[in-house]
């Protein structure tokens, strides 16, 4: 029974960690947008997005998010932001499961610096 139970755990662990993104650096977000095909998803609420954002950023609030995977080009890269990590993490993942792989997270410390 306890080989079972280990074998499930294993095979349960692998299938959540089959979520495919990864983080970059300001710099690396910089260069990336030189590309007309990149473009910035911001996951945060209508009000942080107004404090301030990436320019070229579109607002998709992580709470609506799921009802707009829709929008989302298999073709195309995206950079998911946020202001933590936490919920451009989340978004990513969903995208990930909805089979839209090639999404990046960009964490943070790529916040300052490329701001509006």
């Amino acid at each position: 029974m306890r080989i079972l139970l280990i074998i499930f755990a294993a095979v349960f662990l692998a299938g959540c960690a089959s979520d495919t993104y990864k983080s970059i650096s300001a710099e690396d977000t910089q260069e990336m947008l030189k590309d007309s095909s990149v473009k910035i998803i911001d996951v945060r609420t209508p009000e942080e997005f107004a404090s301030g954002h990436i320019p070229e950023a579109e607002l998709m609030p992580l709470q609506n998010f799921d009802e707009l995977l829709f929008e989302f080009d298999k073709e195309k890269t995206y950079i998911i932001v946020c202001r933590s990590g936490n919920r451009s993490a989340e978004a990513s993942a969903l995208l990930s499961r909805n089979e839209l792989n090639g999404y990046i997270i960009c964490q943070a410390e790529c916040s300052p610096g490329i701001l509006n």
